[in-house]
């Protein structure tokens, strides 16, 4: 009976149905991915794209890190390493380039003469969604500084 089910088996002309299943499991977990990986490729390609002065986002982004290159501290710099600090490892350097170049146009526009934690945390929360403010407010109470005075700016 049991080389008769073996013989039934390796003589068939159709895949196995389990065979089949994984198929259509893997072809929908690919195309998933695909478009995953598609959505955060647009976006990027939505960033390069030039606005209306001519300039693109990534483009104000550089301008603004390379002018307020000189006005940055260490204790400025180690204290946006410690905002930046969850941001998957990753997309970190991404986040952070965004992050320093609101802080860099804050600091610049303020004629500042280096870059301090009040422009640390007003260019984190202009520069980042709302989702992320709520790590903000709880890393600020853990750090004990108070936050009071952004508050206009996280409710917006």
């Amino acid at each position: 009976m049991h080389s008769t089910f073996v013989v039934n088996i390796l003589s068939s002309t159709t895949p196995n149905r389990w065979f089949m299943n994984s198929i259509a499991f893997w072809t929908f977990v690919m195309m998933g991915a695909m478009c995953i990986g598609g959505f955060f490729m647009f976006r990027k390609f939505l960033k390069v794209l030039p606005k209306a002065d001519g300039k693109s986002k990534l483009d104000w982004q550089n301008y603004w890190v390379e002018r307020s290159r000189s006005l940055w501290t260490t204790e400025s710099l180690a204290f946006l390493d410690q905002l930046v600090a969850p941001v998957p490892t990753p997309f970190r350097d991404i986040a952070k380039h965004s992050i320093s170049a609101e802080i860099g146009k804050i600091a610049v526009e303020s004629d500042a003469s280096e870059v301090t934690r009040d422009h640390c945390i007003k260019g984190y929360i202009v520069a980042t969604p709302k989702r992320d403010n709520k790590f903000l407010v709880t890393f600020l109470k853990k750090s004990n500084i108070d936050y009071t005075p952004y508050k206009h700016l996280i409710n917006k």
